[in-house]
């Protein structure tokens, strides 16, 4: 389906209950919260509105990987306490459910928060409590996934895995692993950790292919994920998008994201269309909210004008986003079932 006015696609991916299973909460903080946090938790950091967006947003196009990490250096450092986590998270989850995310999976590195005394289960607690008010008041489905850092020690991440099992009760879904590939290359260091947490109950997800090509996204299937975060660059390699296709890992894909960290040359050499051609199951997200400065109904649109994937085909995506969601049985169906429903409505 396609539309006659140039604000129909728009709407539509606006309006649409669609989910978004690739959110970091340190890459969404809002500027004006931050410089309200600034002010107290005496960190250096612009003291105006427009310097602080200045200082969150992450440049077009960054040099690398590690050039787009950099982006996260003040949020963590003003997501230091208990309560300034619960307001970034209850005020993201709040922003995402204004945009008719239905459900959504928000993700953050809990041990990058403890600088200044909080434990990891505190952490975990202080996010899910300020995720979870937002939820009961919007409607939106939320869950948690809890973050190792490849750069953290094996002890560490370790203890992550243990605490976040312990935190299944609190909405933690699954267990992930990011951070500087070029740096720490193999995920197999932390199989421990993996080992813990899929024992414990949680799925098991990884970031990959923001370095090191599409041999990185070979190299993650070694721990067993559902999913992998990004590794759009798996198209690269034939067999391996066969044996995605077969063994049905997900890639959670973010084009904007991946385009300033130089993953592509230019958005338009995105390769979504290729992926979805080779039987690769694929979903749309945008990895930051701030970071990125983009929203997931931008996302979408941007897919749909700059790549010019289908309207069809985008919601086929969010069909997948639903199908693939860390959430127990009951709660996919009845959302894919809205999803369906808000569709038959407007004839689609």
């Amino acid at each position: 389906m396609e539309f006659q006015r140039a604000d129909d696609a728009r709407r539509l991916f606006f309006e649409m209950p669609k989910p978004e299973l690739h959110l970091h909460l340190d890459g969404s903080l809002d500027p004006a919260l931050a410089l309200e946090l600034s002010a107290t938790r005496n960190v250096d950091a612009p003291r105006d509105w427009a310097g602080m967006r200045a200082a969150l947003v992450a440049p077009e196009r960054c040099a690398d990987q590690a050039d787009l990490l950099r982006a996260f250096d003040l949020p963590i450092a003003l997501l230091q306490d208990a309560e300034a986590l619960d307001r970034a998270a209850e005020q993201l989850v709040r922003a995402k459910a204004a945009e008719n995310v239905a459900y959504l999976e928000m993700r953050w590195g809990p041990h990058l928060h403890t600088a200044k005394g909080l434990t990891q289960s505190q952490v975990i607690a202080a996010v899910a409590a300020g995720a979870r008010r937002a939820a009961a008041e919007t409607g939106i489905e939320v869950r948690l996934i809890i973050t190792a850092l490849r750069s953290h020690s094996l002890e560490e991440n370790r203890s992550l895995a243990t605490a976040a099992v312990a935190a299944q009760d609190l909405g933690v879904v699954a267990f992930d692993l990011a951070g500087r590939e070029a740096a720490f290359p193999d995920p197999l260091t932390f199989k421990e950790s993996f080992d813990i947490a899929r024992s414990g109950g949680l799925a098991i997800t990884l970031h990959a292919g923001e370095w090191g090509g599409a041999a990185q996204v070979r190299r993650a299937l070694e721990v067993q994920p559902a999913r992998i975060a990004h590794g759009g660059v798996a198209v690269d390699d034939p067999s391996l998008c066969a044996e995605l296709a077969a063994r049905n890992v997900s890639l959670d894909l973010c084009p904007t994201s991946n385009t300033q960290a130089a993953i592509v040359p230019g958005y338009g050499d995105f390769p979504i269309a290729e992926l979805r051609r080779r039987g690769v199951p694929i979903t749309l997200n945008t990895d930051d909210l701030v970071v990125s400065d983009v929203t997931l109904s931008e996302e979408y649109l941007s897919v749909h004008r700059r790549l010019g994937l289908p309207v069809a085909d985008l919601i086929g995506l969010a069909r997948t986003g639903y199908d693939f969601a860390f959430a127990e049985q009951g709660t996919k169906v009845r959302l894919r079932n809205a999803l369906e429903s808000w569709l038959a409505q407007r004839g689609m």
